[in-house]
C-alpha cells in the first residue's frame, strides 16, 4: 500500500516578536553579565532571524517562570494553532472533519494529560471513533515519525484519511538563566504548528502532493547530552550543545545513506531538499557534510528567516513552501530530512 500527502497546513500564533525587541527585554529584565550581553547581542541582531511568532499574550510573559501559567500557555496556544493548521490542511486535501478518521499529535513544549489531542480534536468537532495517538519527547525530529505513525494508522486500519499535526509552543521553555546554550535556545526558537492529511494512494478524487515512498530513522543515546530537555525546579529547560551542527548533520547523513541505499537512489536522484531547518550553522554543516548542490536549502534558510526554530513543525513548514514557491514537477523526488532529542534522526523519501 503506498500513502499519498493530500493537504498540508501551517499556522502560528498571532504575536510577532522582532529580534531587536526581545533584546531590549532580556537587557532589561534580566540580571547579566557583560559576555553575556554581548552574546545576547550577537545572536539577536546579527542573526538571520527576522522575529519569531510566540503564544503570548504580551512580551512579558516569556518570562514567567510559573510552572502553571507555563503549562496554560502551553495548551492554550498549541490547541489554537494547531486547529487553524489542522482547518488549512483538511480544506487544502478537500476533506471535512467528518471524513477524518485518525489524529497523530506530537510535540515536546509542554506534558499534558490527557495530551494535546483531546483538546484539538474537540475543538474540530472530529467523530469519537476516530483512532487518537500522541507522540511526545521526541523534539525537533517528530515530524516525519509522526507521518510514518499515520502511515501506518491508515495500513492497519484500512482506512483514511488521517490527520497529523506538529505541534510546539516553545517560548513556553524559554529558560532565563547563565548557561551560553540556553542563551542560544532563548535566540532561536519561536512557536507554530504544521498539519497534513494522508491517505492511501489509490483513493480517487483527492488532491495528491507527494507520495511517501520510505522511511528510515538513526537512534544515536552516546549524543544525549548535546540536545534534550531536562527538568529544573518543574521547568523544561533546553540544553544545546556547541556539537549539535555537528552531530546533525553527521547523523541525517548516516539515514540518508541507508534510505537512499535501500531504494537504489543516489543524492544526485534527489530533486528536493525538506531539511529542518535547526539553525544557520546546523544548515551550513547538513550542506557541507552532504555536498548539496548550492541553494539545495533555500526554503530551509526562508523558514528559519521568517519564524526561527519552531521544532518539530519546522521541516513542514519547508515541504509546504516548496510545494507552493518551489512547484516540483511531477515525478521528482524529494527528501525530508529531521533530527531532534535523544540523538534521533528521520529520513522520508517522496515522489511529487
Amino acid at each position: 500500500m503506498k500513502f499519498t500527502i493530500t493537504g498540508i497546513g501551517t499556522a502560528t500564533p498571532r504575536n510577532f516578536i522582532t529580534q531587536k525587541e526581545l533584546l531590549e527585554h532580556f537587557m532589561s529584565n534580566c540580571i547579566l553579565s557583560q559576555k553575556e550581553k554581548q552574546l545576547y547581542t550577537q545572536l539577536l541582531t546579527g542573526g538571520q532571524i527576522k522575529g519569531r511568532y510566540v503564544g503570548a499574550r504580551t512580551i512579558d510573559e516569556l518570562l514567567c517562570t510559573d510552572p502553571d501559567h507555563l503549562i496554560g500557555r502551553f495548551r492554550k496556544y498549541g490547541t489554537s494553532t494547531a486547529v487553524e493548521a489542522a482547518r488549512k490542511a483538511m480544506d487544502n486535501a478537500g476533506v471535512s472533519v467528518k471524513d477524518i478518521r485518525g489524529l497523530v499529535v506530537n510535540t515536546c513544549t509542554g506534558y499534558l494529560c490527557p495530551g494535546l489531542s483531546s483538546y484539538i480534536s474537540e475543538e474540530l468537532g472530529l467523530s469519537g471513533a476516530i483512532g487518537i495517538r500522541d507522540i511526545m519527547g521526541m523534539g525537533c525530529g517528530a515530524a516525519i515519525p509522526n507521518l510514518e505513525s499515520a502511515c501506518g494508522m491508515v495500513s492497519v486500519a484500512g482506512k483514511g484519511p488521517v490527520l497529523g499535526i506538529a505541534v510546539e509552543i516553545c517560548s513556553a521553555t524559554i529558560f532565563p538563566a547563565h548557561d551560553p546554550g540556553l542563551i542560544v535556545s532563548n535566540c532561536i526558537f519561536g512557536d507554530g504548528a504544521a498539519a497534513y492529511v494522508i491517505d492511501s494512494s489509490g483513493k480517487s478524487g483527492r488532491n495528491k502532493l507527494a507520495t511517501i515512498i520510505g522511511f528510515e530513522s538513526g537512534n544515536y543515546p552516546e549524543f544525549r547530552e548535546e540536545l534534550r530537555y531536562v527538568n529544573e525546579s518543574g521547568l523544561l529547560r533546553n540544553r544545546l550543545s556547541v556539537k549539535v551542527p555537528v552531530i546533525g548533520a553527521r547523523t541525517v547523513s548516516e539515514v540518508t545513506t541507508r534510505l537512499l541505499s535501500r531504494f537504489e537512489l543516489s543524492k544526485e536522484d534527489i530533486g528536493w531538499w525538506v531539511v529542518h531547518p535547526g539553525g544557520s550553522l546546523v544548515l551550513a554543516q547538513v550542506e557541507k557534510k552532504m555536498r548539496l548542490p548550492k541553494n539545495s536549502l533555500d526554503f530551509s534558510y526562508e523558514v528559519f528567516e521568517n519564524y526561527g526554530n519552531m521544532s518539530s513543525p519546522s521541516v513542514l513548514f519547508v515541504l509546504e513552501r516548496i510545494l507552493k514557491k518551489g512547484h516540483p514537477g511531477r515525478g521528482q523526488k524529494g527528501l525530508m530530512l529531521s533530527f531532534g532529542a535523544g540523538f534521533t534522526s528521520f529520513a522520508a523519501l517522496l515522489e511529487f
